[in-house]
């Protein structure tokens, strides 16, 4: 494993074990409070769509935060896993139309738009584990995200990258190698750190 790949293997671990130390009641106060985060965002008038997730585990939920958007008129995209770890897309119908599907995760059950419909969405949420003041995203270590922010660059469309955390996971530094993609803010229950543009 090389010294990059080892720091990041470190970072992950020390932010899981953070995450696993919150009560549900904190994990509860912050998707309310990311919520409003995102209807703070100036991008707010011009989400035509929105690609996001579905929270899992200690994550910061996205669950009020997606059904805020969709019914604020926002068409959602929420990503389904491919047996290659790269993600296709769907539509958010709703609570009642996402199932559980492998490796714990909730999909979406409406028709797939294929792996290329990321490129469309204004704004795209990505999860992630901490993030520094460079822009650089550390993510969970499985390249899903970053195959779809390749797609994204790409097709040239410029959506704003947004990463959802918790406040002190916005770190000093992130270890990068060169596939990783920077994102220009993340949204943390306390506000909004923005790193380009």
């Amino acid at each position: 494993m090389s010294r990059i790949r080892a720091q990041k293997t470190e970072l992950r671990a020390q932010i899981l074990r953070a995450r696993g130390k919150l009560t549900v009641d904190q994990r509860e106060v912050a998707a309310r409070a990311l919520t409003e985060r995102v209807r703070g965002l100036p991008e707010w008038s011009d989400m035509g769509t929105v690609a996001a997730y579905v929270s899992m585990g200690t994550e910061p939920g996205t669950g009020p935060l997606i059904e805020g958007l969709r019914k604020a008129g926002t068409r959602v995209l929420l990503p389904v896993l491919l047996s290659d770890n790269d993600l296709d897309w769907a539509e958010y119908n709703g609570p009642d139309a996402l199932a559980r599907a492998r490796r714990g995760l909730f999909e979406p059950t409406g028709p797939r738009l294929g792996p290329d419909a990321v490129t469309q969405a204004q704004l795209i949420l990505l999860p992630g584990l901490a993030v520094d003041s460079n822009g650089v995203r550390l993510g969970r270590g499985g390249g899903s995200y970053d195959r779809a922010l390749a797609r994204v660059r790409r097709a040239a469309t410029h959506p704003a990258l947004v990463v959802l955390l918790y406040a002190d996971e916005v770190v000093a530094s992130v270890p990068n190698e060169p596939h990783d993609h920077l994102v220009d803010a993340a949204l943390t229950p306390e506000g909004v750190h923005r790193f380009r543009g």
